[in-house]
């Protein structure tokens, strides 16, 4: 075996970069509904589930192997650049989603990445297509649809278990339920997320002659994979952690109990079966659920189309960026130093640019700007009113209508008062001087 050289250390040093980026990229698929119905402070949250991460990323390699041995064959001449310029790719999406605060998939980023910088370098010869389809992309298409149906059935039964008990009394309860389910959601992404770094690391370790093809991640890799996403997890991603939990719904404590157990469920099975899904797709897909659950709640479907759009554009957008500097990287050194020069300046850009309208801890919950309701949440509004004691969503136009009523209502109200108190008129002055005269 050989020893690590500088390359594969950048490579080594690149991916856990993007262990952390991902770290607060996804801090919002455990903690944001926890943090938006008052379950936990924000800090409190993001530490509980810093710690949690860590943990989990120790319990299961199978995700790693499917990343180190899976998608990309690791026989078909892959160079340790090559995974280099893959990482970049992801790493920028990854930053140019947090700062437009949508919860795009990080996971998605790094096979994008990793597909992109492969196929300029080697070619197709060098993607396992069929894994792809079956480990990537159909689940990233059912994932979310399952979590969605299991967070729907879950709200609706939830609010049916508690419809004769005091509101107050049960949102505690289900507060607590939060917290729990919220811790599984950040050991479940610790199994899933972290090993993906691992297996990244692992796959530049084999293709530098470190260690021997389809070994298993070694410990270090375990660890330093472990700590950094624990720690990408505390710093927070504020700007997802609103969009999540104030920007695609209003959630209630029931329905974030919910969400988030339906993702946990999802996210641990898969983790199981060595599906390298996204956690991301699958909690906003939760998320999404719960609030057509819940009798006259209300998707806000503009922010949703923005989110799936955003999944969309992943694979391609971080493939097209790493293309370009697996293109660069292959050059020689002169190449590698270009990409990695550019990659801080790019992302030296996004911090300055987030630094405009900083989100933080002490602002991220407050709620976006208010939006017309949809067609199809104005149909489910009609079939399915809010339960009783549930005030129904206010649309932008309703509030405008509401000032100007009033304004109406108050000038009738002093119209007859006005008509009836006539003694301060001149003619009636006059009329009174006249008799006091006579």
């Amino acid at each position: 075996m050989e020893h690590i050289t500088l390359l594969i250390g950048i490579v080594i040093v690149t991916a856990l970069v993007f262990d952390f980026t991902n770290g607060f990229h996804d801090t919002a698929n455990a903690m944001a509904t926890t943090i938006s119905t008052g379950a936990l402070r924000p800090k409190t949250a993001v530490a509980m589930s810093a710690a949690l991460n860590l943990v989990g990323a120790f319990l299961s390699v199978e995700v790693a192997k499917t990343i180190s041995g899976g998608i990309i064959d690791e026989s078909a001449g892959i160079r340790p650049e090559v995974i280099f310029a893959g990482l970049v790719g992801a790493i920028v999406w990854n930053l140019l989603t947090w700062l437009a605060g949508l919860p795009s998939s990080s996971s998605h980023a790094l096979f994008g990445g990793l597909i992109g910088a492969t196929l300029v370098s080697v070619g197709t010869n060098g993607v396992h297509g069929e894994a792809v389809v079956m480990k990537v992309l159909i689940p990233a298409v059912a994932a979310p649809l399952v979590a969605g149906l299991a967070a729907t059935v879950a709200t609706r039964l939830t609010y049916r278990l508690a419809r004769n008990r005091d509101e107050a009394e049960t949102a505690k309860g289900y507060r607590a339920g939060q917290i729990a389910s919220a811790a599984l959601v950040s050991l479940a992404h610790g199994t899933n997320d972290a090993q993906k770094t691992m297996g990244v690391i692992t796959l530049a370790l084999i293709t530098g002659g470190v260690v021997a093809p389809h070994a298993d991640p070694p410990l270090w890799v375990i660890v330093s994979a472990g700590l950094a996403i624990a720690l990408g997890t505390y710093l927070g991603g504020w700007r997802i952690i609103r969009t999540m939990g104030k920007g695609i719904t209003d959630i209630q404590p029931p329905q974030g109990f919910a969400a988030q157990t339906s993702a946990a469920a999802t996210i641990l099975a898969s983790s199981h079966l060595g599906f390298a899904l996204s956690t991301t797709q699958v909690c906003s897909g939760s998320v999404m659920g719960s609030g057509l659950g819940r009798k006259g709640g209300v998707v806000r479907w503009s922010t949703a189309g923005r989110m799936v759009a955003a999944w969309g554009l992943t694979l391609p957008a971080a493939g097209l960026v790493a293309a370009g500097a697996a293109f660069l990287a292959g050059q020689g050194d002169w190449g590698v130093t270009t990409v990695a020069v550019l990659a801080l300046a790019i992302c030296g850009g996004i911090w300055a640019a987030s630094r405009r309208k900083p989100i933080d801890h002490t602002n991220v919950n407050e709620g976006p700007a208010a939006e017309p309701v949809g067609v199809v949440t104005a149909a489910l509004q009609t079939v399915s009113p809010p339960p009783a004691g549930v005030p129904a969503p206010r649309t932008p136009e309703a509030e405008a209508v509401e000032p100007q009523a009033a304004e109406a209502d108050g000038d009738q109200a002093t119209a007859p008062a006005a008509a009836t108190d006539t003694s301060t008129t001149p003619a009636a002055r006059r009329a009174k001087a006249a008799t006091a005269t006579s």
